[in-house]
């Protein structure tokens, strides 16, 4: 074997359940220092340390205060961009300098305390964390939302997602009944899997009915079939060249091997993507993944696919050609709304528990990311045995997509749509995406009929009149 093969030797996890809990940076060492604990190497000779962009605080220099607790000297830092992809970029990247010859060892570590900022929230206290940046940076976006999306007041992925997902539904000609009904047979054993999950946040095995029978947050998203956001979780990996795991005496079974990895994006806009409920970034990733490992789906013995929301499971399978009740199960970890999604940083989570898996029974895993509103995606293939090509960073696709239009009137054909619930679980505001000439418009939705009529039947594909101010589009029927 190549000395400078990397390979993963050390994992760690961690969940705070009772609040107010630790800082992001208590968090950040906690899990720093069992996973280099694991990979048999001190802290203090690490020559990286990658840290996921953290939404509970922004510190002055997140990984140099790391860093100074560590008493580690990295030669290499990397704080990343907002995303679910970003722990799989920070992990491909640290591979590609181990393989180089230009690193012999990488953390890459990520933890979120929003439980924890909630509870001092609701109890009207304001968060004293340590070495809070002054002045805050701009947020980590990659590329902020389009200003018609901010103009009508979409750019949560709670009510982004379900317009895919409605759009998905009305493709594939399924009855609004028959859709929650399948959703809740595809993640109710995701709740199974969570119970068993140490680390999990929710720890609670349930029914399909109940899952879909919860109050509804995004319609026709409820709010158990959803990412569960607050939580206090941290985790990390260790990488290092295979050369540098044998001088620690690593034993080979307990290395974990990247075999190959690819990322693709969909369009930044919801509404430009050319179909709203498919995704070709995604059978691009998985292609290109599969192509490197040297391996194809049905040599994996397990599967973490990204579950923010259902309609990232159902395009991820639809695009790689797997049963949503595939029997090896969708998710190592419960998936987001169960195990926690904390986050940019799940991904690290599903890797560290999917190198766990690795390590006890031989095999093969697919692990996959989705960052922003199902634009950005990872592929990567973990292994307990070497080979295959890495890959790196570069996208292997990149969408083309459909001109938004900003400010509109006259009529248009709905494209997808949802209506939004606060959170005593009344419907507030619909929200529509609207082909019209030249491309495809946002419209809110605000009569109390209109947002009970979309609930009842499916709207994609009615002909709606379209109104503006000039800024905010208003659909109607």
């Amino acid at each position: 074997m190549d000395p400078r093969t990397p390979c993963l030797i050390g994992i760690a996890q961690l969940t705070i359940r009772e609040q107010p809990g630790p800082e992001p940076l208590d968090l950040w060492e906690s899990v720093a220092r069992a996973a280099s604990s694991d990979a048999r190497l001190p802290v203090e000779r690490l020559d990286s340390i990658q840290i996921v962009h953290t939404d509970s605080w922004q510190y002055d220099s997140p990984v140099g205060r790391l860093a100074e607790r560590l008493g580690a000297a990295p030669r290499h830092q990397a704080y990343s961009k907002v995303g679910g992809t970003a722990p799989q970029l920070l992990i491909g990247a640290a591979a590609a300098g181990i393989a180089a010859g230009e690193l012999d060892s990488a953390l890459v570590t990520g933890a979120e305390a929003l439980a924890t900022r909630r509870a001092y929230r609701k109890a009207g206290e304001h968060v004293q964390w340590s070495h809070a940046a002054d002045p805050k940076p701009p947020y980590g976006w990659e590329r902020p939302p389009h200003p018609t999306e901010l103009a009508h007041g979409l750019f949560l992925p709670v009510h982004t997602y379900p317009i895919m997902e409605t759009a998905w539904r009305a493709a594939g000609g399924v009855a609004i009944e028959e859709e929650m009904r399948s959703r809740g047979l595809m993640m109710a054993p995701m709740t199974e899997v969570a119970a068993a999950n140490p680390y999990a946040w929710r720890r609670t095995a349930r029914t399909p009915a109940e899952l879909v029978g919860d109050r509804f947050v995004g319609w026709p998203y409820s709010r158990s079939t959803v990412a569960v956001l607050e939580v206090d979780q941290a985790a990390a990996v260790v990488l290092a060249s295979s050369a540098l795991a044998d001088r620690l005496g690593v034993p080979r079974e307990r290395r974990v091997y990247l075999r190959g990895w690819a990322y693709a994006e969909d369009t930044w806009e919801v509404a430009a993507r050319p179909a709203l409920g498919s995704s070709p970034a995604i059978a691009a990733a998985a292609r290109v993944a599969f192509e490197r490992a040297g391996l194809g789906l049905h040599d994996m013995h397990a599967l973490d696919l990204y579950s923010c929301f259902a309609i990232a499971l159902r395009q991820a399978c639809d695009a790689i050609g797997l049963d949503p009740l595939d029997p090896r199960g969708l998710t190592v970890t419960g998936g987001l709304p169960y195990a926690g999604g904390p986050a940019s940083d799940y991904v690290l989570h599903s890797t560290a528990t999917m190198a766990g898996l690795l390590r006890a029974q031989s095999g093969h895993g697919l692990v996959t990311g989705v960052g922003m509103h199902l634009t950005k995606h990872t592929y990567a293939v973990w292994s307990s045995e070497p080979g295959g090509l890495l890959g790196d960073a570069a996208p292997v696709y990149v969408a083309e997509g459909v001109p938004v239009v900003g400010a509109y009137s006259g009529e248009g054909v709905v494209a997808g749509y949802t209506v939004a619930h606060g959170r005593e679980g009344a419907a507030e505001k619909g929200f529509v995406v609207v082909e019209v000439p030249g491309g495809r418009a946002y419209a809110v939705v605000s009569e109390a009929e209109s947002l009970v009529e979309a609930e009842g039947r499916e709207l994609v594909g009615q002909v709606v009149r379209v109104t503006t101010d000039g800024k905010v589009n208003v659909a109607s029927w």
